[in-house]
């Protein structure tokens, strides 16, 4: 099933604010809360596919390659990509943004994720890494997967991620597990309750009483991993594809970060390339221009063979349909634009010279008025 636009998921349009996108994604996030439609399937997929479009429009690099590239530009079609669907976790790291780390508490008379009002604990999210990829003109055309050797984070491997040694953790006596401590103060207004994150545990509702030896209690530890992405076909220079869960691992199991992999285009040695379409500028000589032939042009994967008319004039653009680039996330291909120029020898023999000068005397030699007039209409229109 093919995803909805993210602008359509939250009921905006694309000249919507962040204000706006933020108040459009509060709204939905209230309506189709699970705690507020239980058993709701549809309602819970909702509310995930807002989360989703939230998640994107609210980052204003990753709304510009949306806006750019639609869906593909989030998840290239492949490769897990960052753009595709959200789990719960994810959704519980934008909360603070929109309701100021309370989860839903205090809205509508429904409590945090998971029913009966329990508080989620905080996850710590680990960093996001950053890559570079260097793509010819045949790995873009035709899409590529890349390996990567990441050093990264990762969980570590004697605790499990937990940081503790064993099962040597105990709920937070402070807190009592919740995360969260009340304080009350007496100010002029009579007494008030402050509610903050608990100082023993720092947010997590549990205390490692002995900490695992290989991490230090961190529960991550510094190591590689390799990573196989897919790149989609149609990518541009300057590009930033995500994939999620790919940087470091986030400590005591937290939420691993991204990896961000950043296009970079080879230039080829006779194509140019704009957008989908690629351009080659060819120079014919004075014979072949003047009596035609036939003459090579370079594609992606080869070369192709094209008939120049007798009488071709400088500025004469000719198309080899469809031998251009991809279209990223749609359908059909560029163009390969040959741009015609004509090479006027600078010097002569002596003969030369003789062979030419015999051509002025020929009307046939001199441009008339109609040709003048095509010709410079045609470097007119570059400059329109």
């Amino acid at each position: 099933m093919a995803k909805r636009d993210y602008y359509e998921v939250l009921g905006i349009n694309k000249s919507a604010t962040a204000d706006e996108i933020k108040k459009a994604y509060r709204k939905m996030a209230i309506k189709y809360h699970p705690d507020k439609n239980p058993g709701d399937k549809e309602a819970e997929e909702k509310f995930k596919e807002a989360a989703e479009a939230y998640s994107v429009l609210k980052d204003p690099e990753k709304k510009a390659q949306y806006d750019q590239f639609g869906h593909a530009g989030m998840n290239g079609g492949a490769g897990g990509f960052g753009g595709g669907s959200m789990n719960m976790d994810d959704i519980f790291s934008m909360f603070g943004d929109i309701f100021g780390g309370r989860g839903f508490g205090g809205f509508g008379g429904f409590g945090g994720f998971g029913g009966g009002g329990e508080r989620q604990q905080p996850r710590f999210r680990g960093s996001d890494l950053r890559v570079k990829v260097r793509l010819n003109l045949s790995e873009i055309s035709e899409g590529v997967t890349k390996k990567f050797k990441l050093k990264k984070n990762i969980v570590c491997p004697h605790c499990n991620g937990s940081g503790a040694e064993g099962n040597s953790t105990e709920t937070c006596p402070d807190c009592h597990g919740t995360g969260r401590t009340v304080r009350t103060v007496r100010t002029p207004f009579g007494i008030m309750n402050s509610e903050t994150t608990c100082p023993k545990c720092n947010g997590e509702g549990r205390i490692i009483k002995n900490k695992c030896s290989h991490c230090n209690g961190e529960g991550v530890i510094a190591g590689e991993e390799i990573v196989e992405a897919s790149i989609p076909a149609g990518v541009q220079e300057g590009m930033v594809l995500t994939m999620r869960g790919k940087g470091n691992a986030g400590r005591r199991n937290g939420i691993a970060g991204d990896l961000q992999i950043v296009v970079e285009e080879e230039q080829h040695e006779t194509l140019i390339r704009q957008e989908n379409d690629l351009i080659f500028n060819l120079l014919l000589d004075i014979p072949t221009a003047t009596l035609g032939g036939t003459v090579e042009i370079p594609t992606i994967d080869g070369k192709a063979k094209v008939t120049i008319n007798p009488g071709t004039q400088p500025s004469t653009v000719m198309r080899l349909r469809g031998k251009g680039l991809p279209v990223l996330n749609g359908y059909g291909r560029g163009d390969i634009i040959v741009n015609i120029s004509v090479y006027i020898p600078e010097t002569l023999n002596k003969d030369e010279k003789k062979s030419i000068e015999k051509f002025r005397e020929s009307d046939n030699f001199r441009p008339s008025e109609g040709i003048k007039d095509k010709i410079f209409r045609r470097f007119k229109n570059f400059f329109e």
